[in-house]
C-alpha cells in the first residue's frame, strides 16, 4: 500500500480565480502568484493517483488569516473525504494566529477528519509567539490523540516560495515543548533528524516525531532516505508529496535509487503511516 501523507486541494472558485484571494492574504499571494504554482482539487489528485499508484492520500487546505476562508477551505475538504472513504483522508489546516484555530480544528475533527495540519508560519518561522499560539491546539490533538502536520524547512541552501526564515533551535524548541504530541515534520524536518545522535535529551524529544518526505525530490538528493533511515529510524518516517508540487512518481524513482531494505521501503511508503492514523 502507498499512502501519501502530504497533499494540498483547493475548492475550484479559488482555482479559477486564485488572484481574488490575495488581498489580505500575503503567504497566498507568495506561494501561488506565480503561474507555474500549481493549485489542485480533488479529481486531480484522483487522477493523479490512480497514474502513480497512491492508494490513500491525506488532503489538507492552506493557512488563511481569514477566518471565514479556513473554513470555508476545511468544508472543502470535508466534503470530498466523505465522497471519497477510501482514497482521502482530511486533515484541519488552521492559522495558529487566529484566537479560533482550536475551536476550528474541533469543528473540523468532530466532524471526521483525522489530524490537524498543515500548520505553518511562513513569516517568522516556529518563534516563541507561534509556540505559545499552538499550546491550545496541541492541548486538543493531545486529547484526540491526533498528529498534527507542521511546516518546517532548511535553514540554509537557496530560496523558494514556502521557504520560512527557520532556524535549527526552533524546530527544536517546537518538537520539545510537546514532546507528547504526536508530530509530524514535513520536509524532513528542515534537517532536525540529525540531532537525534545526541546523547542527552534526543531519545525523549524526538519520541513522538515523525518526518514527511514532501518536496525531496527539489531539496535533496537521493541518500536523505538512507541516511534518515538510519540516524532517525525507518519507522518514523512518511511518504510525502506537497502534491500537486510534485506527483508520486518522482518520489518513487527516488526511493527505488537509493536502494532501500525492501521492508523500510515498505514501512515509508505507507505501513507507518497506516499505524499511526489507526493510532
Amino acid at each position: 500500500m502507498i499512502l501519501d501523507f502530504h497533499a494540498h486541494l483547493f475548492p475550484h472558485d479559488i482555482r479559477g480565480n486564485r488572484e481574488r484571494f490575495f488581498p489580505g492574504e500575503p503567504e497566498f499571494e507568495w506561494l501561488y502568484k506565480p503561474q507555474k504554482s500549481r493549485i489542485a482539487g480533488a479529481q486531480d489528485i484522483l487522477a493523479a493517483m490512480d497514474q502513480d499508484g497512491v492508494d490513500i492520500s491525506v488532503v489538507f487546505g492552506f493557512p488563511w488569516r481569514k477566518a471565514s476562508l479556513v473554513k470555508k477551505h476545511n468544508d472543502y475538504i470535508l466534503e470530498k473525504v466523505h465522497a471519497h472513504p477510501q482514497r482521502l483522508l482530511g486533515f484541519a489546516c488552521v492559522d495558529i494566529r487566529d484566537g479560533g484555530a482550536a475551536k476550528e480544528a474541533e469543528r473540523c475533527l468532530n466532524a471526521g477528519l483525522r489530524g490537524i495540519g498543515e500548520l505553518a508560519c511562513y513569516g517568522a518561522g516556529m518563534d516563541s509567539e507561534a509556540l505559545a499560539r499552538l499550546d491550545p491546539i496541541m492541548a486538543l490533538a493531545r486529547e484526540r490523540n491526533v498528529p498534527v502536520l507542521v511546516h518546517v524547512n532548511e535553514p540554509v541552501g537557496h530560496a523558494y516560495p514556502g521557504k520560512a526564515p527557520m532556524t535549527l533551535a526552533q524546530i527544536w524548541g517546537l518538537v520539545a515543548r510537546f514532546p507528547k504530541n504526536i508530530l509530524v515534520l514535513a520536509h524532513w524536518g528542515g534537517g532536525i533528524f540529525f540531532y537525534a545522535l545526541l546523547k542527552k535529551e534526543a531519545a525523549q524529544v524526538f519520541k513522538n516525531v515523525y518526518l514527511d518526505t514532501a518536496a525531496s525530490p527539489f531539496v535533496y538528493d537521493d541518500r536523505i532516505y538512507a541516511m534518515a533511515c538510519q540516524i532517525f529510524g525507518p519507522e518514523k518516517i512518511l511518504f510525502g508529496t506537497d502534491f500537486p508540487l510534485i506527483q508520486a512518481k518522482r518520489y518513487l524513482e527516488q526511493i527505488t535509487r537509493a536502494g532501500l531494505d525492501p521492508a523500510h521501503k515498505e514501512a515509508i511508503l505507507g505501513g507507518n503511516a497506516k499505524r499511526l492514523l489507526a493510532s
